[in-house]
């Protein structure tokens, strides 16, 4: 029995516009915003840039105290008021999911804003985890003007939510130039 592969969400650099991409769903052309340091082929911790690729979607991350939890076949769990994101290239737990506080270098996940209500985590450097090539790679809400990313891709909540409804386990996130 053949598995159908599931179409990828396909994410492209917007023309002259070195920070700001165009998400293709099946329903049409969603804007985002991308890493301050626009597409790259060779990311680097700290660089800004989002990852050239293609990229499975490892995990759907919501705060529970804001909303649903989100209705998918991937999984699924709701952010832990001492959840982190490693982004020490020299710890063990580099580039992974971990309770704070910590004594190296990490990204809280329970913000004061709203960008990590929803959260994809991409499947970005972790299998296998090579220190200094990058951390944290997510889809998550866009800040309003679709300011940039540390290297994230990031959509209004509307458009997110179109994301959510299109994914299931197998889809990939394809990010061009």
């Amino acid at each position: 029995m053949r598995v159908k592969r599931s179409r990828p969400i396909v994410v492209r650099r917007a023309p002259g516009r070195p920070c700001q991409a165009r998400v293709q769903l099946a329903h049409g052309i969603r804007p985002a915003a991308i890493g301050r340091g626009s597409v790259r082929p060779l990311k680097r911790e700290g660089d800004g840039g989002t990852p050239l690729g293609r990229f499975p979607i490892r995990l759907v991350l919501y705060r529970a105290d804001r909303g649903r939890r989100p209705r998918t076949s991937l999984p699924v769990r709701a952010i832990r008021d001492t959840d982190g994101w490693c982004d020490d290239p020299l710890d063990r737990n580099y580039n992974r999911l971990i309770t704070l506080p910590s004594s190296r270098s990490a990204e809280g996940l329970k913000r004061g804003d709203h960008l990590y209500d929803l959260v994809f985590v991409l499947g970005y450097n972790d299998r296998p985890r090579m220190r200094g090539k990058g951390s944290a790679i997510f889809m998550h809400l866009a800040r309003d003007g679709y300011t940039p990313t540390e290297g994230c891709i990031a959509l209004s909540r509307r458009d997110l939510d179109a994301v959510l409804a299109e994914i299931r386990r197998g889809t990939e996130i394809l990010v061009l130039r």
